[in-house]
């Protein structure tokens, strides 16, 4: 896993948490454990009433053990994203 996360590493990725959230950012670094150091970030809350609301976090840490998905965010599609327009319900929390 080390080797696909580095390739990650001072890109833009969206992580999906174990409890449903979607957070964005860049990656900065991780550790064995999966922990991540990210910057510029924010979360992005789904709604099937309102649009997305994006909440600033600023630099952030997420533990290992919370990661459910992450990937790298094409960064030209992401800007054309019409965000107060896009519907969804929120993801659930995964279930082990």
């Amino acid at each position: 896993m080390s080797n696909t996360l580095e390739s990650y590493v001072n890109h833009l990725v969206s992580v999906i948490t174990v409890d449903g959230r979607n957070i964005v950012g860049t990656l900065k670094g991780f550790d064995q454990a999966v922990n991540l150091i990210m910057d510029e970030c924010h979360e992005r809350v789904y709604s099937s009433h309102r649009g997305v609301e994006q909440v600033i976090l600023g630099l952030y840490v997420v533990r290992g053990d919370n990661v459910a998905l992450i990937g790298e965010v094409d960064e030209d599609l992401d800007t054309r994203l019409d965000l107060e327009n896009i519907r969804a319900e929120p993801l659930n929390e995964c279930k082990t």
